[in-house]
């Protein structure tokens, strides 16, 4: 009997997803580790073999029913199947030229990041209040969607709320900006809001889990940090804040690592008034969350106000971006640029 053709393309997608996408915590059984072993791992938020080959020992044993022995055995496996060691150059170039870039829906902002957000990635927003910050993430969750040749990421996104700013209304005026059906759109996107730290540290193993089951390409946090500055208060909380924050922002290279996805980070500023400048010192916003924030981050864009709906980008640190700025208009559809405004 014949399948219909949107069950074989659906199949074919699947197929497609298995062959380029992370491998299933599950395939460790064909190296003879035991189903009851592997449920564990499941259980414990390690959904693929990619996490666990980049888990360190001393995590796998604190597993309730790993022993010293089994951990040793569980790495070894996995290490036989994720290439842990060192690759050419030659290999990794050929790899990054192959990273998709989702398009933010302005062209000269795109520019300015060398064609859109880089998949596989963390990239940060900071900037005042009303400067864009979540207005491009929900640009962003719309716009992963499209075909790679439109600047998407074919895939569905993820997004951790945390200040309950998120608008699906939003998202309806992008997709008819692109010609997309809105309530497909708004199925791809799965939402959460996160309370308190704790509770976004463990939506992120949630995120691993729905990851493993289907091809996403974006996760968003807006923002990363408000919830820290309610949670931690104090000098004597500091050492406690940053260490869970860099817990945090571990995991979420991790995961960029692992399923290719881009992940997009907001965060709020703090006044930095320059005491040695006296009254008349510009008073200079800067990014919270320390160094700890500054190195997890791959690429960081500063965001400023401009005239009316104008705004201004400007590339704060990358590894391989020149510091330049850019601007772009927030429209009734969504990020574009200051030209499109009517």
């Amino acid at each position: 009997m014949s399948q219909p053709p949107n069950s074989q393309q659906s199949r074919q997608e699947e197929d497609d997803y298995e062959a380029c996408g992370p491998l299933l915590v599950s395939k460790l059984q064909e190296f003879g580790i035991a189903p009851q072993d592997i449920k564990k791992l499941v259980d414990a938020g390690l959904h693929t073999v990619e996490a666990v080959a980049y888990t360190p020992k001393k995590n796998l044993i604190a597993i309730k029913g790993i022993s010293d022995a089994k951990a040793d055995k569980i790495l070894a496996e996995a290490a036989k199947i994720i290439p842990l060691g060192f690759q050419s150059a030659t290999e990794v170039h050929a790899r990054r030229a192959e990273l998709v870039c989702i398009t933010t829906g302005s062209k000269q902002l795109d520019t300015l990041l060398g064609g859109g957000i880089e998949t596989g990635a963390i990239t940060e927003l900071f900037g005042e209040f009303r400067t864009g910050k979540s207005q491009i993430c929900h640009t962003l969750a719309v716009t992963c969607q499209l075909p790679v040749s439109m600047g998407g990421g074919e895939g569905k996104c993820l997004y951790i709320d945390t200040e309950g700013t998120f608008r699906p209304v939003r998202l309806l005026a992008v997709a008819e900006r692109y010609g997309l059906n809105g309530e497909e759109v708004l199925d791809n996107v799965a939402y959460a809001r996160a309370y308190n730290a704790d509770h976004q540290n463990q939506l992120l193993v949630s995120a691993s889990a729905l990851m493993a089951e289907s091809r996403f390409c974006l996760l968003i946090v807006d923002s990363c940090t408000a919830l820290y500055r309610t949670d931690f208060n104090g000098r004597g909380e500091l050492s406690a804040r940053q260490g869970h924050l860099g817990k945090f922002l571990r995991t979420l290279l991790r995961l960029a690592d692992e399923y290719g996805v881009a992940v997009v980070v907001t965060n709020q500023v703090m006044s930095s008034p320059d005491a040695s400048g006296g009254m008349y010192a510009a008073n200079e916003k800067k990014p919270i969350g320390g160094n700890i924030m500054a190195h997890a981050s791959t690429t960081r864009l500063q965001l400023k106000k401009g005239r009316g709906s104008t705004r201004i980008c400007k590339v704060y640190d990358s590894p391989c971006l020149p510091e330049s700025e850019a601007q772009f208009a927030i429209l009734a559809n969504g990020i574009g640029d200051p030209e499109e405004e009517p």
